[in-house]
Order: structure tokens, then C-alpha cells, then sequence
């Protein structure tokens, strides 16, 4: 049995620039009786209907596995025995383009809505900037992916949102002048002090909604290594708010195996959440962040939460994105541009095939803002 108790919210502005550890609180006691319950200490964001649904995802039969299963198969685009004939159509594509179209194609068309607005850039990692390749330790940006968001964040504020922690993908994109929200946005930092163009945050900023899971995280974590060492390809990662299990380098055979290892583990943790992404399994806190809450803490912390002269832009490739691509669809300011080869539902506006194509993306956007003076 779990007893709830609902405490009054405190709500901390982005523009205050502190630290801060939690966010809106309620939190899920266990009485003596249930030791098996493993949670974490403070209070944590969750309602007993979404604990209900998710002990329910997590604990369901072997119907629901045969769904994770199907699921699986979808999540990678490169998969196209799991496509129905109509998405693997040319018809079908042409369709989607034309509702999605190319942000090179209608580049244009994007900077005349931008006009007189500021340009905020938010910056998906893995399949946006990088690659997608099997090892994740060895998603390296190019150098000119590099020089070209360096050059993009002396034009407008940059923040990379990103599943990974920060550490791990800092390693990678190496600029002290960015935003940086790891964890799917449950850690996010501003740039290095000294390194920051845009004086609209006057300090240090710090924002870290899910401390309280640090310690939960850490024993899932210890626990998937455990539980997935007898499934070859099997790669579990630490994201410090957050974990991940990749199944990219499985063998199909092997998947129904690694779903029942993975919920024989979090069947134990009922206020975490399993979700999915391109052939990874993502273990989240159940509190009501994600990367479209990052993104508008983001915009208030910039000084752009309640304005109408701001022009956010997302650019991201996986399911998780989609929060920030609604989100901006919901504040009626900016767009979002999915990264994909092959159709998808999305609420993105516009599309880029690769991350070659962010690229000129960016280096466009660049070449634009350069030019302003001189017009």
C-alpha cells in the first residue's frame, strides 16, 4: 500500500539564477509494510494515478512484452521491415516532405518570420550533431560541426539538450559559451563564467530538478550492469539524473530477453519511468520535467519568458524531443526541425535529412545574422 502526501509547490523563477535541487513537491511514502518500495529521500513530483500506470507498463504480461518488442523494432528508422508499405512508399514521403518540409529549401521563408524577433538555438546531441553509431562513447562531433556552433553561438544564444549527462557531452562538443542541458534537461548550466556573449543571466546558473534521484540512479544503474552482462551488445550508461540501456548492438532474438531483465529491475523502482528512443531504452524520475520544460526554463532564465520578441528554434532527431518540439507548437513562437530520413509523426515543423544538414543549417544562419549589418 502507498500513502500520498501533497505539499503546497515552491516555484523558483529562472531569472532568480540560483541553485536548486526540486521542483513542484508531492511525494509517495511507503508505510511499514512495504520495504520493497525503493524511494528516494525529499519529495518528489508525481501523482498516484501515474504511478498506478506505470507499475502497470512496468509489471504488465507477455502481451505487453510482444509490444515493447514491436516497439523496438520501430524505434530505428533504418528498420524497414517494421514499416508499413504506405511509410516505405515514395508517395508517402513526398506527402510527409511536403508537410515537413526542408529547413534548406524554406530557409528564407524561416528568417522572414524571424524578423525583429531573437533567435534562440536549442541543439539536440546524438543524430543531431553527431552521427548515430553503435558505440555511444564514440559519437564524436566533426571539427567542422564544431567551428560552425561555435560560430552559431557568437551570433545567438546556444544551449545543447541532451539526453547524456553533461559531463559526457561536454567532452564531446568541448565550447565553454553554451547552455548545457543534460538528463533530458534535468541538469542544465550556463556557460562558463567569463565565456558568455548575452548578459541577459548576470550569474552562474544552475538548475537541477531531480537531485534527489542521484542516489536511485546509481543503484539502477549498478543494478542493469548486472542483470544485461549475459545479453551480448547490451551497453548500459550513467547519465547522472538519469540511465539508459542501448540495444542498437543486440541481436534481435535477444530483445524479449533484455525487456523482462530491464523490468525485473525497475519493477523494484515504481517512480521511475521506461520510455524509448532509437534502439535505447531511457530510465527517467517520474516528475513533470523534460526537455520541452528545459527549453522554456531556458528562454525565462534568458530573460525571454514572457515576451513576444523571441524566436526559439529546436532542432533534435529522437522521440524525446517531441516535448520541445510541442512545447514550442503550444507557445505559437519558433519552430522545430526534426532530424529523419524517413517520415515520422512529429510535431516538428520543418525537417533535415542528416546532420550534414544541420550543418549547412547553422552555417546558413550564421551567414545571415553577418549580413544583417550590411542590410
Amino acid at each position: 500500500m502507498v500513502r500520498f502526501v501533497v505539499e503546497k509547490p515552491q516555484i523558483m523563477s529562472a531569472s532568480q539564477n540560483v541553485v536548486v535541487s526540486e521542483t513542484t513537491r508531492s511525494s509517495i511514502i511507503p508505510n511499514n509494510n512495504s520495504s520493497s518500495q525503493k524511494l528516494p529521500p525529499g519529495l518528489i513530483s508525481i501523482s498516484k494515478k501515474k504511478l498506478l500506470k506505470n507499475i502497470d507498463i512496468i509489471n504488465g504480461g507477455g502481451q505487453r512484452i510482444n509490444a515493447w518488442v514491436d516497439s523496438m523494432r520501430a524505434s530505428s528508422p533504418t528498420h524497414l521491415k517494421s514499416l508499413p508499405s504506405s511509410i516505405s512508399s515514395q508517395q508517402h514521403l513526398n506527402s510527409w516532405i511536403m508537410q515537413h518540409p526542408s529547413a534548406l529549401e524554406v530557409f528564407e521563408q524561416i528568417m522572414e518570420a524571424s524578423r525583429g524577433k531573437q533567435i534562440v538555438m536549442f541543439l539536440d546531441y546524438d543524430g543531431t550533431l553527431s552521427p548515430i553509431v553503435d558505440d555511444p562513447d564514440k559519437a564524436f562531433m566533426s571539427s567542422k560541426m564544431r567551428r560552425t556552433v561555435k560560430k552559431l553561438a557568437k551570433c545567438f544564444p546556444t544551449a545543447i539538450v541532451t539526453g547524456r549527462c553533461i559531463d559526457k557531452v561536454y567532452n564531446f562538443v568541448k565550447l565553454a559559451e553554451l547552455y548545457y542541458a543534460g538528463s533530458h534537461g534535468m541538469d542544465i548550466k550556463g556557460p562558463s563564467k567569463g565565456f558568455s556573449r548575452h548578459k541577459r543571466v548576470k550569474q552562474s546558473l544552475l538548475y537541477q530538478p531531480a537531485n534527489d534521484y542521484l542516489p536511485m540512479i546509481n543503484e539502477v544503474y549498478r543494478q542493469l550492469l548486472e542483470k544485461t552482462k549475459s545479453t551480448p551488445g547490451a551497453k548500459v550508461e550513467n547519465h547522472k539524473f538519469c540511465a539508459s540501456v542501448h540495444f542498437r548492438c543486440v541481436d534481435e532474438k535477444k530483445w524479449s530477453e533484455l525487456v523482462l531483465q530491464v523490468r525485473s529491475v525497475l519493477k523494484e523502482f515504481p517512480t521511475l519511468k521506461l520510455t524509448q528512443g532509437r534502439k535505447v531504452f531511457e530510465i527517467r524520475p517520474m516528475i513533470e520535467w523534460d526537455k520541452g520544460k528545459a527549453l522554456e526554463f531556458l528562454l525565462e532564465a534568458l530573460g525571454f519568458g514572457n515576451t513576444n520578441n523571441v524566436f526559439p528554434v529546436y532542432i533534435g532527431d529522437d522521440r524525446t524531443d517531441e516535448d520541445a518540439f510541442k512545447m514550442l507548437r503550444d507557445r505559437g513562437e519558433g519552430f522545430g526541425i526534426l532530424v529523419s530520413k524517413f517520415p515520422k509523426d512529429t510535431d516538428a515543423s520543418y525537417s533535415l535529412q542528416d546532420p550534414s544538414e544541420v550543418k549547412d543549417f547553422l552555417r546558413r544562419l550564421v551567414e545571415w545574422k553577418q549580413m544583417q549589418p550590411r542590410m
